[in-house]
C-alpha cells in the first residue's frame, strides 16, 4: 500500500511517500480502506516546530479520516465489510476521565495516523458515518466537528438567544458557527478579509469583525452586545487572541480554550482573568461520545461540512502547503481512494 510519513520534523518538505505492506486485522480489529483524510492545524504544527507537545518523527500524519471496512478480525461484532466509518480522534477515550494512554494514543504525534491507503484499528476506534455525508465530508468530523460540539454543548450547553463568538475560518470555527446557529444562538465571528466575511455571513454569522481593521475587537464585540459581552467564546487563537477574548466574554460566560494558532505573547496577568468573572475551560477535542453526539447533531440539523479544497493522494504535500497558507475557509481534504463519493 502507499502511505506518507514525515521522515523528519524540520519542515513540510519532510513529507514523503512510502510503499508498505497491508496489516491483517487481529481479534477485535478491522481493516479499513481509507477513502479521505482531512487536515488540522496540528498536522502542520508538528513539522513546523509549533506543536506544544512532544512529537515523534517518522510517523504517518493526520488524525481524521473516513474509511470503508474491508475485513474484520475474530470477535468483531460492531461492523462488517462494506460499512462506512470515521475514526475517533482519541481512539481509547470512551468517556469520563482521559485514559493514562491519552498522549501515547495520539495519531500523528505518538502513533501512526491515517494518511495511507489502508489501516487496521480496534472496532471501538471508529464510529458509523451517516449515509447522507460523502467520504470527504465525513473525514472532516473527528476533530473539528467534535471539538466545536464539545465547546458549545459541554460545560453549560449554549442555548437559543445566547451569543457565541468564533475566531477565524478554520474547521473548528466554521463548525461552531453552523452548530451555534442550529440551536438558535446569535453568532459574532472574526476574520481577516471581506471575502471571508461574506462566507461567514452566508453560513449564518450575524455579525463579522475584521480583526486586521479592528485590533481591539474585544471592545467591538462588547459594543455589539450592548456592553454585556458574549456567553461563549470558541478560542482557537491561543496566546495571540486570549487577551481580546477576555475583553469580549460576558460575566458568567465561558471561554473555551481550543487551539494554539497564534505565537505572540499573551501579555495578560492574573487580574485580566479573575476580573472577567467568567469560566475558562480547556478541551482536547472530546471523547468518543462527543463525536457520536456531534455526528448526530450534524445529521439531524442538515449541516453540510464546509470543504475549502480536495487534493488527490498524489498531491498530499500540496494540501499541507495550502493549509499552512491560512487562506482556507473550512477544511482541507485529501482524497485517497479514486472516485470518492
Amino acid at each position: 500500500m502507499r502511505t506518507y510519513r514525515f521522515d523528519a520534523l524540520t519542515g513540510l518538505d519532510d513529507l514523503h511517500q512510502h510503499e508498505e505492506p497491508v496489516a491483517e486485522p487481529q481479534r477485535g480489529e478491522i481493516l479499513l480502506r481509507i477513502q479521505a483524510v482531512s487536515l488540522n492545524y496540528r498536522d502542520i504544527a508538528m513539522p513546523l516546530g509549533r506543536y506544544p507537545s512532544p512529537a515523534k518523527p517518522g510517523l504517518i500524519p493526520t488524525s481524521d479520516a473516513a474509511a470503508e471496512v474491508m475485513e474484520v478480525g475474530e470477535g468483531v461484532t460492531q461492523f462488517r465489510p462494506g460499512d462506512r466509518v470515521i475514526g475517533a480522534f482519541h481512539p481509547r477515550w470512551f468517556g469520563g476521565e482521559r485514559p493514562r494512554s491519552f498522549a501515547a494514543d495520539s495519531y500523528g504525534s505518538a502513533q501512526d495516523g491515517w494518511l495511507s491507503e489502508y489501516k487496521v484499528v480496534s472496532q471501538e476506534a471508529v464510529v458509523p458515518l451517516p449515509d447522507g455525508l460523502s467520504w470527504e465530508e465525513g473525514s472532516t468530523l473527528p476533530c473539528a466537528a467534535a471539538t466545536a460540539w464539545c465547546a458549545l454543548a459541554g460545560g453549560t450547553p449554549i442555548r437559543a438567544g445566547q451569543t457565541v463568538l468564533t475566531l477565524g475560518t478554520g474547521g473548528v470555527s466554521i463548525f461552531a458557527v453552523q452548530l451555534a446557529k442550529a440551536v438558535g444562538a446569535r453568532v459574532i465571528a472574526t476574520t481577516s478579509s471581506a471575502d471571508k466575511a461574506e462566507r461567514l455571513v452566508a453560513l449564518g454569522a450575524d455579525e463579522v469583525l475584521n480583526y486586521r481593521e479592528l485590533p481591539d475587537w474585544g471592545d467591538a464585540v462588547r459594543e455589539l452586545t450592548g456592553g454585556r459581552g458574549v456567553e461563549r467564546i470558541v478560542e482557537v487563537g491561543g496566546s495571540s487572541t486570549i487577551g481580546q477574548s477576555l475583553k469580549a466574554v460576558a460575566v458568567d460566560g465561558e471561554v473555551v480554550l481550543v487551539g494554539f494558532l497564534g505565537s505572540e505573547p499573551a501579555n495578560i496577568d492574573y487580574f485580566d482573568i479573575q476580573g472577567t468573572y467568567a469560566r475558562l475551560r480547556s478541551i482536547s477535542v472530546g471523547d468518543r461520545g462527543n463525536l457520536v453526539e456531534a455526528v448526530r447533531a450534524i445529521g439531524e440539523s442538515g449541516i453540510r461540512p464546509v470543504i475549502d479544497a480536495v487534493y488527490p493522494f498524489e498531491d498530499a504535500a500540496a494540501a499541507f502547503q495550502h493549509l499552512a497558507s491560512g487562506e482556507h475557509v473550512g477544511k482541507v481534504v485529501v482524497r485517497i481512494a479514486a472516485g470518492g463519493s
